[in-house]
């Protein structure tokens, strides 16, 4: 069976350059890992197919060569690979080692260790979250607040090391301070986490006594926030370095503050923009008026009800809502009208609007436009 051309198993075209030619290889020897691959009896074939292709397109000479005489380049003792495989054990682990590294390395070694051997001495602290309720006042005006948050601090007897004063952390005897350890299971090579430093690369014989060893304590701080003006349930701030302490002296971690906003009695908010529903009397509503409204600052608006005005109708007053997050001007409140029914009249009350109705059947133009449609349904459905 006829090889497969070096480029179209990577994936790639003959004028790609070397970083683009590698990055090719990752994403192939990803996609066909058979430990990715188990249901799939071909993928350790075409896995070792990608490393043959790559181990000759890496390297400059080969890469040449086989431009120029294509799988030829490599028959008949020329060089590079045997056909169809690795040409020799050292050929093997020069390619398995880059497979290794590129394929097990973004998501073995991650944070977790630097590749050819880094240690990983101290980790970093995590990042905390604490949700915080303010009211809609404190939102619009913006605050300052002081919170307790439980979280670990640097331990102050050993500076952070865990390891009693004076004395210094030594380095890990089973993975020779490299953090991770490395099996051999059959064809391939799997690599894992030192069991006795816990991938630190370091164990400490004299751990503090403050600490167990740890670096760090157990504590509730106090830490003033500042809230800044429109913000809205959702909004995230972010302490930099007032989160977890890092292990064994490591990099503490953020803290984020996640702000919730808390229902108001009087206005419902959308946005930047307030909405406050008023009742109105129906003698108000017919005759119009002025009325008075809170406004979230605290202060008082007269808004003019034009006459006949309906249940549901809005009025806007301008830049009367919440300030915008980091500026940006100011919403508006709105008000919308809600006409009240009167309940437990008196006889003499009752009297009036008996009479009123009687006068006014030509003054409620919605109800006489309803009624008429009403009719025509009706003669609609007896036709």
């Amino acid at each position: 069976m006829a090889k497969r051309d070096y480029y179209d198993v990577l994936g790639s075209s003959k004028g790609a350059s070397a970083d683009e030619l590698k990055k090719a290889y990752r994403k192939k020897a990803k996609e066909l890992h058979p430990d990715r691959n188990s249901d799939n009896p071909d993928a350790e074939n075409q896995f070792k197919e990608v490393n043959e292709a790559y181990d000759v397109m890496k390297d400059a000479d080969k890469k040449a060569a086989y431009d120029r005489y294509g799988h030829a380049a490599f028959e008949g003792g020329m060089g590079g690979g045997q056909r169809g495989g690795f040409g020799g054990q050292g050929d093997f682990s020069s390619a398995f080692s880059d497979v290794f590294d590129d394929l097990f390395g973004d998501f073995m070694g991650g944070a977790g260790g630097q590749r050819g051997g880094g240690r990983q001495r101290a980790s970093r602290g995590s990042d905390l979250r604490y949700n915080l309720r303010i009211s809609l006042e404190e939102a619009y005006l913006g605050s300052q607040k002081t919170i307790k948050v439980p979280t670990s601090i640097q331990c102050d007897e050993c500076s952070g090391t865990g390891a009693e004063s004076g004395a210094e952390p030594q380095t890990c005897p089973t993975c020779s301070g490299m953090g991770k350890v490395r099996a051999q299971q059959g064809f391939f090579t799997v690599e894992r986490t030192c069991p006795t430093c816990s991938g630190l690369g370091q164990i400490i014989k004299n751990p503090c006594k403050a600490c167990n060893g740890a670096g760090r304590n157990e504590k509730d701080r106090s830490l003033s926030v500042n809230i800044p003006a429109g913000v809205e349930t959702g909004t995230k701030i972010r302490l930099a370095g007032e989160g977890e302490a890092g292990l064994r002296g490591g990099p503490t971690g953020d803290l984020y503050i996640f702000i919730e906003v808390q229902e108001h009695p009087l206005f419902q908010r959308e946005g930047p923009h307030l909405f406050c529903q008023v009742p109105v009397s129906m003698a108000s509503a017919a005759l119009g008026g002025d009325i008075e409204v809170p406004t979230i600052d605290g202060g008082r608006s007269r808004v003019k009800i034009p006459a006949g005005s309906q249940s549901g109708r809005q009025m806007r007053l301008r830049s009367k809502g919440m300030p915008a997050l980091r500026g940006g001007g100011q919403g508006d409140m709105l008000i919308e009208l809600a006409v009240e029914t009167p309940v437990k009249l008196t006889s003499r009350q009752k009297e009036i609007l008996q009479e009123f109705e009687k006068l006014s059947t030509e003054n409620n133009p919605n109800s006489s436009t309803f009624f008429s449609k009403v009719k025509s349904f009706w003669d609609g459905m007896t036709g």
